[in-house]
């Protein structure tokens, strides 16, 4: 099984780098395969806690240099929650590069564990008897600090839901759980990675000086 690592997380950067200079991004330094997979950005200002600036991915097999590529800038420029990120943005941005394995249909909506597993639910809109679905990365419940309960309910109101969530409709969401593997990298690690490997820092066409 192929994991997460760092060159993953290079490419992600070259690829967003690569759209900014309008050029091609190097070659990847890692394995072909084919998984479910997710590119997170988020931005860290004045050292504090980083905050999430675009999460896009694919709970279909994708091969993954094509996926990378793909998500990396699907999440970073068209993550409708988020305006797209600005090459000036990148020195304060960090890249999470997450496959995801271990797909089990659980038993019920609680039959799983904050931090261990993602999560996938499935129900029916009482309201509008339409089907709806969201997903959550293994990580996020745990973030947040929610319960199993609140992690459902907060994945209903993902998925468009807004009417009343009682405990009947609960017991009524079909689950998915998943496992993943994940590297993030920061920018300034990133800057260094490819100092050291190509010789020269990454330059970014309308982006901040790099210290490295």
């Amino acid at each position: 099984m192929v994991s997460a690592n760092r060159e993953m997380a290079v490419y992600c950067f070259d690829t967003l780098v690569a759209h900014y200079n309008s050029e091609d991004a190097p070659p990847p330094a890692f394995d072909e395969g084919q998984y479910p997979l997710f590119v997170t950005w988020k931005k860290v200002v004045n050292g504090g806690e980083p905050r999430l600036r675009g999460c896009i991915g694919t709970l279909e097999a994708r091969t993954l240099i094509n996926g990378f590529r793909d998500y990396a800038l699907t999440s970073a420029l068209r993550d409708r929650r988020f305006p797209p990120i600005q090459a000036k943005e990148l020195s304060s941005l960090e890249c999470t590069v997450s496959i995801l394995t271990e797909f089990e249909i659980a038993n019920y909506h609680l039959d799983w564990e904050i931090g261990k597993h993602g999560l996938i639910i499935e129900f029916t809109d009482p309201e509008y008897n339409t089907r709806r679905s969201a997903t959550y990365l293994p990580e996020v419940a745990a973030h947040e600090g929610w319960t199993k309960v609140e992690a459902i309910d907060s994945l209903m109101r993902k998925a468009g839901y807004s009417g009343a969530i009682t405990e009947s409709l609960r017991k009524r969401v079909r689950l998915t759980r998943y496992q993943s593997t994940l590297f993030t990298l920061h920018y300034s690690e990133y800057a260094s990675y490819v100092k050291a490997t190509r010789g020269a820092a990454p330059y970014v066409v309308g982006g901040k000086p790099s210290n490295n």
